[in-house]
């Protein structure tokens, strides 16, 4: 009996921009605790934290874009359980990304 071969994730092909877009992130984060070490003004903290969060939103969204196209694609063309588990999980992330 062989091992199944783990499928490659949805965002493969876009690794390097999504290890860009979450480098850029960490950069922003670690400039947030700057401005809260220096005590900076409120607003300003609370909207580069806003535009941290709409850039991680943005990582998530392509993310599920991917996952949908490739892993649930996939796993629908060929169907069974698999499939029903694939749609499960996009269904529980979406789910997940609406409630923060």
């Amino acid at each position: 009996m062989t091992a199944a071969v783990p499928e490659a994730p949805g965002y493969s092909d876009d690794k390097v921009a999504v290890l860009k877009r979450l480098r850029r992130i960490e950069g922003q984060v670690r400039g947030l605790t700057r401005m809260v070490e220096e005590d900076t003004y409120c607003i300003d903290v609370l909207t580069q934290v806003s535009a941290t969060t709409r850039a991680l939103e943005a990582v998530a969204l392509k993310l599920l874009d991917e996952h949908l196209a490739h892993c649930v694609v996939n796993a629908a063309r060929a169907g069974g359980p698999e499939a029903d588990l694939k749609v499960k999980e996009a269904s529980d992330a979406i789910a997940r990304l609406v409630r923060s």
